[in-house]
């Protein structure tokens, strides 16, 4: 047998001092020719290990043996049938941590590009009219509140097992987190809408601008006669560092930034209403994905120095590798080791400054990573305009404030089974952020696919 290449097919980006000033997607995606030249890559393991890294369990070996055969109708239906939201999660999807760090490949050489063959496959799907189509086979239907991750997942895999599904989301527009949270440069509001509207063929229904517990009780969806109801109404509730100063002009969580940016569309002032004050020095606060997003988001904006404040250093941070080294490329500044404790304003209410403590590290904390302990004397001021907070959200309560027999833990979520996301309530799933907290997309997909089997399980079980 031939000795596979060592090196992934390296992903084509955009140059650094032209991207960092427009919001154009970043990467590029595969040409045919340099796809089936990273498939042949895939040594087809009798026993493909790759997909026990994978939350929506692609069957990855297959799917990637059509691209290196040139077959991509095959390998979109196989792609298609896994997972409902492939061109949005071979994006956003941090493979290296997950199916590409199981690849055999990877013991001796580079795992195969596992995350941009899917991008690839799923945008030739698009590019070519490949069609999906799901039979209504069931009499029953299911009410899924909210239109993020967890929720379109768990639509689509219902649709395609042949259930009604409608879903409820309280915005204008549906796609959650990925249409409010993830900027235009990484995920392209058209390939949002393409992914969307492929569910909806397959006979998904959505409905937009109704807040279930609000307008429209949960309890009611039953008495409308849906059988079971899954929620995955996300963590939108965004939390804040509990310094002083934080009521401050100039300071916003990293929601409110990226929600004003992506879903009111401020990034097209002014031919959107919705402009977005900016200032010349921002500082974001947090070193996840949503962080990396904030602060790059910023520069596109016209900030001329844009920084990342954490706490710990840069091997404890969460955003994915990819992100930083592409922040680093654009020209953020990360300021590591550094723990925001005030924000300094003017005479006039607006911040003019973050005052830091730099830290140390410390023995390992409750979440596993080494607590950060400050260092006395170590006190300075950042000069700075805006502070964006980016350190975690949290489940909006209002649901469970509203419906009786939700339980929920001591942190707000939903308090569902790992296995099926059946809540304390008959016949009502949850999944995604609702139940975990801050997770990935493809951890809430996971989670909406696993509660769609689960639903039909409880609606059909097995004769």
């Amino acid at each position: 047998m031939p000795v596979k290449r060592a090196d992934k097919t390296p992903m084509p980006v955009r140059l650094p001092e032209e991207r960092a000033h427009d919001f154009g997607e970043v990467n590029e995606g595969y040409a045919l020719e340099r796809a089936m030249f990273e498939a042949e890559r895939c040594l087809r393991c009798q026993d493909p290990v790759c997909v026990e890294g994978c939350p929506v369990r692609i069957p990855i070996s297959d799917f990637i043996h059509e691209v290196a055969a040139g077959d991509l109708v095959a390998a979109a239906r196989i792609l298609r049938t896994a997972n409902p939201l492939p061109a949005i999660c071979g994006r956003v999807c941090p493979q290296e941590t997950q199916c590409e760090e199981r690849c055999v490949m990877g013991g001796r050489f580079r795992p195969v590009a596992i995350g941009h063959l899917e991008r690839f496959v799923a945008d030739q799907e698009r590019a070519r009219g490949i069609s999906t189509t799901a039979e209504r086979t069931h009499s029953e239907k299911v009410a899924v509140i909210g239109a993020g991750p967890a929720g379109l997942v768990c639509a689509g895999e219902l649709a395609r097992m042949g259930y009604g599904v409608t879903v409820y989301e309280g915005l204008h527009a549906p796609g959650g987190v990925l249409r409010y949270g993830i900027p235009e440069f990484r995920l392209p509001k058209a390939i949002l809408d393409h992914e969307i509207a492929v569910l909806q063929a397959m006979g998904v229904e959505i409905v937009c601008d109704v807040i279930v517990g609000r307008t429209l009780p949960l309890d009611r969806l039953f008495e409308m006669g849906y059988a079971a109801v899954f929620v995955g109404t996300g963590a939108g509730l965004p939390q804040f560092l509990g310094i002083p100063g934080e009521d401050l002009n100039g300071v916003m969580s990293a929601n409110e930034f990226l929600t004003r940016v992506n879903l009111m569309k401020g990034y097209t002032f002014p031919e959107a209403d919705t402009p977005v004050k900016i200032g010349k020095r921002v500082a974001v606060v947090g070193a996840g994905n949503t962080a990396m997003d904030a602060v790059r988001t910023a520069l596109r904006l016209g900030a001329e120095e844009a920084t990342i404040v954490y706490r710990r250093s840069d091997k404890e941070m969460t955003a994915r590798v990819e992100e930083h080294e592409h922040a680093i490329q654009e020209g953020v500044v990360f300021d590591w080791l550094t723990s925001p404790i005030e924000v300094v304003g003017d005479e006039t209410g607006w911040v003019t400054g973050l005052r830091c403590q730099k830290m140390r590290l410390g023995e390992p904390d409750a979440s596993g990573r080494a607590r950060p302990v400050p260092i006395p004397g170590s006190e300075h001021v950042i000069p700075v305009d805006t502070v964006i907070v980016a350190i975690g959200t949290s489940p909006n309560p209002l649901l469970v404030r509203t419906t009786k027999g939700l339980q929920t833990d001591r942190h707000g979520c939903l308090v569902a089974n790992e296995a099926t996301g059946l809540t304390s309530k008959p016949l009502v799933f949850a999944g995604g952020d609702a139940v975990t907290g801050t997770a990935t997309v493809i951890l809430a997909a996971g989670a909406g696919k696993r509660a769609a089997h689960a639903i039909a399980e409880a609606l059909s079980p097995a004769a």
